[in-house]
C-alpha cells in the first residue's frame, strides 16, 4: 500500500514518496511572529504534522524543514509601536508559537530556520537572479524579481495572467491576491527599519525570498514536497517557484500540499466579529487542548472545517471515549481462551480489529482521509467494547486492540492526557501577561492556585477505596464529593477506579 497524496501542481492523487530512498525532504511555511498563533493557523500545521506522522508510519524517514518569519511588515510595525528591537518583538511571539505547537502535540520539524539568520543566503540568491537581469533595481535601492522574465509563472496557481503589466510593481508583503506584478526580493532601507548592509545595499529581504533561499539551502534545488496553507498559494508559494526555477533551472518542489481554510460558526475568522481565537484564548475558556487537536483534524485537510463550540464539545467526549477504552483494554483481565472456541486469530473481534487495522491504513493512504481513518478506530471500539461487556474479549484480541490504538495514536496523539497540565499553563500565562480577566471562572476554580494536582487526586483516590474497604462510605463519599466540587468525576469498575477533569 503506498501513500497517494493530491498534488496542487499537477491537480491529481500521485504516489509519495522519498526520492532519495530514504527521508522525505520537505519545507512547510512556517509562521510569522507577529502575534500569537489562531486556530487556523494551527489547523495547516496540525494537518502538516499528520502527514509527517503518515509518512513515517509508511516507513519513510524524514527531513522537514520549517522556517519562522522574523522580519516582515508586520513584525516592524508592530515592533515600531511597542518600542521595542525587532528581534525583541519577535522572540516572544516564536517562543509562543512553539509552546503552542507542543500543546497540540505537533512534533518539531527537524530544521527551524529563521529569516533574520539566513540574510547572506538570501542575498547570494538575488544576485544570481541579477546576473541574469531577472532581478532588477529600482530607483530607490529596492530589487524586485520581473516577471516576465519566467514564463512559467501562474503554474501553482492555475491564473490567467494575460492583463498583467509589465514592469509594474508591489512593494508590500501583504497585497492583492489577483495582482501579478514584479514582487520585492530586498527593500531600501526606510527610516527606523531593521536593516542590513550588503552587497545589494542597506536594507532587508522581502517576504518570498525568505522561503526560497531557505529551502534551497537545507534542502538543496530539487525536494520531495513543499506544504502551506491555501492562502499561501498565490502569491506567495508562486514567487517562491519564480524565484528558485529562475535560478537553478529545475524543478523546485515536485508535490505541493495545501490546507484549506477554517471557519468559526459558519463565518470567517476575524478579530471584528468576534469569532477569532487562538489556541491560549480556548484553553482559558475551559477547553482541552487534545479535544482541539481532534477537532481540527476531524475533516480531511482539502475540505473546509466549521469550527463550532458545539463540535468542539463533541470532539472532547470523543477523546474521552478513546481514553476510557484504551484503559480498560490496557488494565483489563482477559482470559487467554474461551472455551472450546475458535482458535486464537480468527474469532470474530480478532477478525473486526484487523479489518479497523486494515481500513485505518488505507484512509491515511487516500490523501490522508482523518475522517475514515477515526472512523474505522470508533469501530473497532464498538465491537470489543461489546465482547468485553459480554465476557467474550480474549488476550490475544486485547493486545491486538492495544497495537491498533498504538498505531491509531502514533498519528492522532490525544490519547495522553495532559490537558490539565496545559491548563495550568496556559492560567500561568495569563496571570504573567496581566489577562486574568479573561479566564473562565471555572478555569480559575479547578485550575487555580487552589486546585489539586494530579499526584493530590491520586492520594484522594487511594484513600477513599481503602475508607470503601474498611466500610467507612461516609468518608468514601466525602471524598467522592469533594472531588466532584472540584471537577474531578470519578468511574469505579471492576477493573479498579479511573479519574478525569470533568
Amino acid at each position: 500500500m503506498s501513500l497517494q497524496l493530491f498534488n496542487t501542481l499537477s491537480g491529481k492523487l500521485e504516489p509519495l514518496y522519498a526520492s532519495d530512498g530514504q527521508a522525505l525532504r520537505f519545507y512547510c511555511c512556517g509562521p510569522t511572529v507577529y502575534d500569537y498563533g489562531h486556530i487556523g493557523n494551527f489547523r495547516t500545521f496540525l494537518h502538516v504534522d499528520v502527514l509527517r506522522r503518515t509518512a513515517r508510519l509508511f516507513g519513510m524517514g524524514l527531513h522537514h524543514v520549517m522556517n519562522i518569519t522574523d522580519v516582515d511588515d508586520k513584525i516592524i510595525r508592530n515592533a515600531t509601536a511597542a518600542g521595542l528591537p525587532i528581534g525583541v518583538y519577535s522572540a516572544k511571539y516564536e517562543k509562543a508559537f512553539l509552546e503552542d505547537m507542543s500543546a497540540l502535540s505537533i512534533e518539531t520539524p527537524e530544521q527551524i530556520a529563521r529569516a533574520t539568520e539566513n540574510i547572506p543566503e538570501m542575498v547570494g540568491l538575488i544576485e544570481r537572479l541579477a546576473a541574469d537581469d531577472i532581478a532588477y533595481r529600482a530607483e530607490d535601492g529596492s530589487w524586485y524579481f520581473r516577471i516576465a522574465r519566467f514564463p512559467a509563472y501562474g503554474q501553482l496557481s492555475k491564473k490567467d495572467l494575460e492583463g498583467m503589466v509589465d514592469g509594474a510593481r508591489v512593494d508590500t508583503d501583504d497585497y492583492e491576491k489577483d495582482a501579478a506584478r514584479d514582487f520585492a526580493l530586498w527593500k531600501a532601507v526606510k527610516p527606523g527599519e531593521a536593516s542590513w548592509e550588503t552587497a545589494l545595499g542597506e536594507g532587508r529581504p522581502g517576504w518570498h525570498i525568505e522561503c526560497s533561499a531557505m529551502a534551497l539551502k537545507y534542502l538543496g534545488d530539487s525536494f520531495d514536497l513543499h506544504a502551506g496553507g491555501e492562502d499561501l498559494m498565490f502569491p506567495h508559494h508562486e514567487n517562491e517557484i519564480a524565484q528558485s526555477e529562475a535560478c537553478t533551472h529545475v524543478q523546485f518542489a515536485r508535490h505541493w500540499f495545501h490546507v484549506r481554510f477554517l471557519l468559526v460558526e459558519g463565518k470567517k475568522m476575524s478579530k471584528s466579529l468576534g469569532n477569532f481565537f487562538t489556541l491560549r484564548d480556548l484553553l482559558l475558556k475551559g477547553y482541552r487542548a487534545s479535544a482541539i487537536r481532534f477537532l481540527l483534524l476531524s475533516v480531511p485537510y482539502r475540505q473546509q472545517l466549521n469550527f463550532t463550540f458545539e463540535a468542539l464539545a463533541g470532539e472532547t467526549a470523543a477523546v474521552d471515549r478513546l481514553r476510557t477504552f484504551h484503559a480498560r483494554v490496557r488494565d483489563g483481565r482477559w482470559p487467554e481462551v474461551e472455551g472450546q472456541g475458535p482458535p486464537i486469530g480468527d474469532t470474530d473481534v480478532a477478525l473486526k480489529v484487523r479489518d479497523g487495522e486494515q481500513r485505518f491504513m488505507a484512509a491515511l493512504a487516500n490523501d490522508l482521509n482523518t475522517a475514515e481513518a477515526r472512523g474505522a478506530i470508533f469501530d473497532v471500539l464498538r465491537a470489543v467494547n461489546a465482547a468485553a461487556d459480554q465476557g467474550r474479549l480474549l488476550q490475544a484480541e486485547a493486545a491486538a486492540t492495544l497495537a491498533l490504538l498504538a498505531k491509531f495514536d502514533s498519528v492522532f496523539a490525544v490519547l495522553e492526557d495532559r490537558d490539565a497540565d496545559l491548563t495550568r499553563a496556559a492560567l500561568a500565562w495569563a496571570e504573567a501577561e496581566g489577562r486574568l480577566a479573561e479566564v473562565a471562572p471555572e478555569v480559575l476554580e479547578r485550575f487555580g492556585s487552589g486546585s489539586l494536582t494530579d499526584a493530590e487526586i491520586e492520594a484522594l483516590v487511594a484513600e477513599r477505596t481503602l475508607a470503601k474497604r474498611q466500610r467507612n462510605f461516609a468518608r468514601a463519599d466525602a471524598i467522592r464529593n469533594e472531588l466532584l466540587e472540584k471537577g474531578i468525576v470519578l468511574e469505579d469498575s471492576k477493573d479498579g477506579v479511573r479519574w478525569k477533569r470533568g
